[in-house]
């Protein structure tokens, strides 16, 4: 079938991506789906950074690609081997299955899946297929999703379907912002309650960790961002105290809270708030990172006060979620006003503007933005 997609041809764009189209939305030819595979209309896909920084080089993918893997879509064909779906079934796009098979995956930590990365980093499915084609020549898809189109191919195991009653422009936010932002804090800082907490980048994944943290029972959640407006959100979503990103950072929540937060969780992708984050914290505190800088970035640490304050540094990819047990969690939790991720939703957009959100996501006037498929 013939469908509409926002394409990444391969030619690197650091800022002006508007004016340089640094997407190009095209038809591209869609194969019907193979065994295990499952084929979706697109309902809503979220903006994200990792979009973002596949297109400025920061996160380097195999071109072309359709990109886009925060996303919602309703089920229309199922390919052999599924029995669990049928069409008009709500999902949820995840760009992080598990094969259920590997080592990772047996220790519930599908995250970690090596066969997901070993497909997905070549632009493949989970199944070994590429279904996207242009011109005659394959596509590849965007870790296993590839939602900035009207029409996708997934693996099964890269779907979960959505039993709650929820509107598909919200449930999108959660396959991505909500998975990794406030999973970092269930799952991988365990947030405990009565405990202070900070958030370091408040876009869509560090609002959902503002989220996330008050929903934990956190005493105090202090959010840090160098735009006002966006700490501004932070304070509307419920965090008791908000810092203006700066040379003092660390200082400043020292003093805020007498000595540190129990957890700082990064979120900004860059090693100078993964090192603020990791001074934000107090003696014994845990340090949190799901931002994604450059493969080629470094940062220092004090090594000493790792042992003798017995401080921890934690990674956390996709909230260390287990997606298929955490997503209905969370559902449970927006359905009792506890995870209003709605309220970080700042543009609604068609494909055709894709370019003026990525202008936007850059320059930190949108925290997440949707594309709406009619």
């Amino acid at each position: 079938m013939r469908i509409e997609a926002a394409v990444y041809e391969g030619r690197g764009v650091e800022k002006d991506f508007e004016a340089q189209r640094a997407l190009n939305v095209r038809e591209v030819d869609l194969e019907g789906p193979g065994r295990g595979e499952v084929l979706i209309r697109i309902a809503a896909a979220g903006v994200c950074h990792s979009d973002l920084s596949v297109i400025n080089g920061t996160r380097p993918r195999p071109a072309p690609m359709v990109l886009g893997h925060e996303a919602s879509g309703f089920v229309e064909a199922v390919g052999p081997g599924i029995d669990d779906l049928a069409p008009g079934d709500h999902v949820v796009c995840i760009f992080g299955p598990g094969c259920g098979e590997c080592t990772p995956c047996a220790e519930g930590r599908p995250a970690l899946c090596t066969r997901a990365a070993r497909h997905h980093g070549v632009g493949e499915l989970m199944t070994g297929h590429r279904r996207l084609s242009m011109d005659g020549a394959p596509v590849n898809h965007h870790v296993g999703v590839s939602a900035f189109a009207t029409h996708a191919v997934l693996a099964r195991k890269s779907l979960v379907k959505v039993e709650a009653d929820i509107d598909p422009e919200i449930s999108a936010l959660f396959s991505c912002a909500m998975l990794t932002g406030a999973g970092a804090v269930f799952n991988t800082a365990r947030v405990t309650p009565g405990s202070k907490v900070a958030v370091i980048g408040l876009g869509g994944v560090g609002l959902s960790a503002v989220l996330g943290a008050l929903a934990a029972g956190a005493g105090q959640v202090i959010a840090i961002d160098p735009f006002a407006s966006k700490c501004e959100t932070a304070t509307q979503m419920g965090a008791t105290h908000t810092i203006e990103a700066g040379d003092d950072t660390a200082q400043a929540v020292r003093d805020l809270t007498g000595g540190g937060v129990d957890f700082a969780i990064e979120l900004a992708g860059s090693v100078k708030a993964l090192e603020t984050a990791y001074h934000c914290t107090c003696r014994g505190g845990t340090t949190v990172t799901a931002g994604l800088p450059h493969p080629e970035a470094r940062m220092s640490l004090d090594a000493l006060k790792l042992v003798a304050e017995e401080r921890t540094l934690k990674g956390s990819y996709i909230g260390s979620c287990v997606p298929q047990r955490d997503l209905p969690r969370m559902f449970s939790l927006h359905a009792q006003g506890k995870l209003p991720v709605e309220k970080m939703l700042t543009h609604r957009l068609k494909l055709p503007e894709i370019n003026a959100a990525m202008d936007r996501l850059d320059d930190g006037t949108a925290i997440r933005q949707i594309v709406t498929f009619d």
